[in-house]
């Protein structure tokens, strides 16, 4: 590193913290060593283009006074929200295309939560309904609300006057670029201003709904573990697949789990919660995606959803019995 600062090309290295370089090879180190233990996939090159800007600062040399946070070689810099009091960890500074963040990790004590209000839930995720619980709780879709459609709808009106404008403006021969007037440059800034309103408000909700979940304490959860990515494949549902963020559902409901020390169950993948019939035990083959109740020849009326919830917590009970 000390011999590319040296050189004209990478001479701009000189004027950014010298740890942000060096953590910048650690990370990528740590992404090589979880691949090979088959942790993780394949590191991915890191463009300007399409991956978020973001860079590491030392913390040791953070701190916080006023609200005023101070960053090496950057100086002292007006913060939105107070920072917390403690020892940080891994601060790191990216940027969405709007605003500056500041995260760092910081040691707080758990809360203890009461006993087990309920035995065991399974949770059967999807596209009508973001949840639906073992108990018959539902948990409704947040892109069906009246606010999230408003946003959906004005978004979508801006995204085509921008597309006319880069017709508009569009470069003839050679190379295509797009100049880009003031105009478009505040049309582009209102159409990421309300990108980042529907991902918060998406967000929010699920931290809300998993939040409920794990408090409510039960002796074991249990979820499928789904191929979001082969689900994203089919065209006709990949943009509600999307905009329910299963995986985020998920990975909020894994960490939050290990927070209080609930059982975390993850049913195989190809364990047919659906096809299953939750009284008798018998498996329907021809289940299509459209029949949304569940009929046995049992006897037994049920939503789909509320016969894979029940029967995702059967899965953990027999599971823990084995």
């Amino acid at each position: 590193m000390t011999q590319l600062k040296k050189s004209t090309e990478f001479n701009w290295l000189n004027d950014v913290s010298a740890q942000i370089s060096k953590q910048a090879v650690k990370d990528a180190c740590l992404s090589y060593q979880r691949f090979f233990k088959g942790q993780a996939k394949f590191p991915k090159f890191k463009s300007k283009k399409r991956s978020t800007p973001s860079f590491y600062q030392r913390y040791d040399k953070l701190k916080y006074r006023n609200g005023r946070v101070v960053l090496e070689k950057i100086g002292w810099v007006k913060t939105a929200e107070p920072l917390l009091e403690g020892e940080y960890s891994n601060p790191r500074i990216k940027h969405d295309g709007l605003n500056w963040y500041l995260t760092v990790g910081i040691e707080v004590e758990t809360s203890i939560l009461n006993k087990p209000v309920i035995k065991s839930i399974g949770i059967d995720v999807g596209i009508k309904e973001l949840a639906v619980i073992s108990t018959g709780e539902v948990v409704k879709n947040i892109n069906k609300t009246k606010e999230v459609r408003r946003l959906t709808r004005k978004l979508k009106r801006l995204q085509r006057r921008a597309s006319k404008q880069y017709s508009k403006f569009k470069k003839k021969g050679g190379e295509i670029r797009y100049e880009k007037t003031s105009n478009l440059l505040k049309l582009e800034k209102e159409i990421r201003l309300i990108h980042k309103r529907l991902n918060d408000i998406r967000t929010n909700y699920l931290h809300q709904t998993t939040s409920k979940l794990v408090k409510a304490n039960p002796e074991y959860i249990v979820i499928e573990d789904l191929n979001v990515s082969g689900m994203m494949k089919n065209r006709h549902l990949a943009k509600a697949i999307q905009e329910q963020k299963l995986y985020e559902f998920r990975r909020q409901i894994e960490y939050k789990c290990q927070w209080y020390g609930i059982r975390l169950i993850i049913a195989d993948r190809f364990y047919p919660s659906s096809k299953t019939c939750s009284q008798c035990g018998r498996i329907k083959k021809e289940l299509k995606l459209s029949d949304r109740t569940y009929h046995c020849d049992c006897g037994l009326h049920i939503d789909r959803d509320l016969n894979a919830a029940i029967n995702l917590r059967e899965y953990g009970r027999n599971k823990l019995a084995s």
